[in-house]
């Protein structure tokens, strides 16, 4: 056992009284998950400090306790070692690295408001395409060639984060991109995490329900280019993204290598973009050689997603020829802008997870210059949940399609009829269709020739909530069987 002088070096970290894998039969952060021999790490949350359940947790059988110095007192008079740290979040990261023991070779880390969950997806393609073992990690779980990890958040607490790890290694898994978000940043839940590159994508005002202000919610991003991936590692910025600047200085600081991509992207640069109904077809420029690229989905958004996410996989050293002709056989993350089903008409039909005013506006905005016909949505509002943005929904709507079906989203214990007045107070002229499966039946029906469907709001989720109970629902499943029924087809 390390004595109270022994130090540790991680990450370009030195830790006084570090702790050795071997020490404890297992690590935990909640009292009910410990068993005799663990560590407890007493951690302070938004609604409850761990510091109050060190005795149960030492009644489990605890045999050490992690904490803040103040913790001290209460530790010792319980005859267990305590482990004092300033930051036993961060630490807790650290040891649960050195505990699990391994993780794949290479890590890349992606954040931002949007399109996280579409870009580890399609590193993950990019590497699967190249002949790597490559996993992806975020929103829609993990995903590998042998299958999909439900995850109960996008960036999982740090001891799941490095037992997630440990197995996708064991599991021949050398390759992984995964979603940094602003709760797992500010919490150092990936503090333990070996990544060599890191991307952004784009951030506008988001989870203020959790920060307290936007400069907050940025400096949580900013964290993963300023401490959490390793020195000399890759930065991959959005050049045409809002506070590009404080990511591009954040990576100078660290002195990290720094790739920029965009249409002001000095190192991959979208030339030009036209939109097809089927995908877009970009024209590239990276170190002196053109490329034409055609990208198999709709959206500048999914443009910029994809060059991000090429600009990773080359900044890791692969040859960008071959990265960039790997773009065109993407699918992307499910229910993001996913096309699911074709119309008999040849309209495609879309899936998309876009739930708030902006999200939605966005994606109506992206492939509107995709359709030659009438751009149709569907979408419904959450209950139990903001009120505000429902109208607002309606509005966005309104503003950027021709046909509009207002539907159930997930009523939760809310009136389903009194959620859709509300929404349809932003968009009056809509069609209203309180069952989901119905809409999007009727949606589809509806759908001629350079016709264009977007189902919004539940994206890659497989329920519907109506009260206090969860019913089997999948959008991307009802919108391929209505599809079939009238014709179509799967995509």
């Amino acid at each position: 056992m390390p004595s109270q002088s022994e130090t540790i070096k991680t990450a370009g970290k030195v830790e006084k009284n570090a702790m050795q894998a071997s020490e404890f039969s297992g690590l935990a952060s909640d009292s009910r998950e410990v068993k005799p021999g663990y560590l407890f790490a007493a951690l302070a949350g938004s609604k409850m400090n761990g510091a109050v359940f060190i005795e149960e947790a030492v009644k489990r059988g605890a045999v050490a306790v992690l904490g803040r110095p103040e913790n001290e007192a209460t530790v010792r008079a319980l005859n267990v070692r305590f482990i004092a740290d300033e930051n036993p979040r961060r630490r807790l990261a650290r040891e649960a690295a050195r505990f699990f023991g391994s993780q794949p070779k290479i890590v890349a880390a992606v954040t931002g408001t949007k399109g996280k969950s579409s870009i580890v997806s399609f590193i993950r393609e990019i590497w699967t395409a190249l002949g790597k073992e490559a996993a992806s990690l975020g929103t829609v779980g993990v995903v590998t060639k042998n299958g999909d990890i439900p995850l109960k958040n996008t960036t999982p607490g740090p001891i799941e984060v490095q037992r997630l790890l440990a197995k996708l290694k064991r599991d021949g898994i050398d390759h992984l991109a995964l979603e940094a978000s602003s709760h797992g940043l500010d919490q150092y839940r990936l503090d333990g995490v070996e990544i060599a590159a890191v991307g952004f994508t784009n951030i506008t005002r988001d989870h203020m329900d959790y920060h307290p202000d936007f400069e907050h919610y940025l400096n949580a991003k900013l964290r993963l280019f300023s401490e959490v991936v390793c020195d000399g590692g890759i930065a991959v910025v959005n050049a045409d993204a809002t506070q590009a600047d404080r990511f591009i200085a954040a990576a100078k600081a660290r002195h990290l290598k720094l790739v920029t991509v965009g249409e002001q992207g000095e190192t991959i640069r979208l030339v030009s973009r036209a939109g097809r109904i089927d995908g877009q077809t970009l024209r590239i420029a990276c170190e002196g050689r053109e490329y034409t690229i055609d990208l198999p989905l709709a959206g500048n958004f999914q443009a910029s997603n994809a060059l991000v996410a090429a600009a990773l996989v080359i900044g890791l050293g692969e040859d960008a020829a071959k990265v960039f002709a790997a773009l065109e056989h993407l699918k992307g993350a499910p229910g993001r802008l996913e096309k699911v089903a074709i119309a008999a008409s040849g309209a495609p039909i879309y899936v998309d997870y876009a739930h708030t005013p902006d999200s939605l506006d966005q994606v109506l905005k992206a492939v509107r210059p995709h359709v030659t016909g009438r751009l149709h949505v569907i979408f419904g509002c959450g209950g139990d949940r903001d009120k505000g943005k429902r109208p607002l929904m309606g509005e966005a709507a309104a503003a950027n399609a021709d046909v509009v079906i207002v539907t159930d989203d997930n009523p939760r214990t809310e009136d389903a009829a009194a959620i859709r007045s509300e929404a349809l107070a932003g968009c009056p002229r809509a069609r209203e269709i309180g069952d989901r499966a119905q809409a999007i039946f009727d949606g589809i029906a509806a759908l001629k020739s350079g016709d264009m469907l977007i189902i919004a709001g539940k994206g890659h989720e497989t329920g519907q909530t109506v009260g206090t109970e969860t019913h089997p629902f999948s959008d991307r499943d009802q919108a391929i069987r209505a599809a079939q029924d009238l014709g179509g087809r799967a995509a």
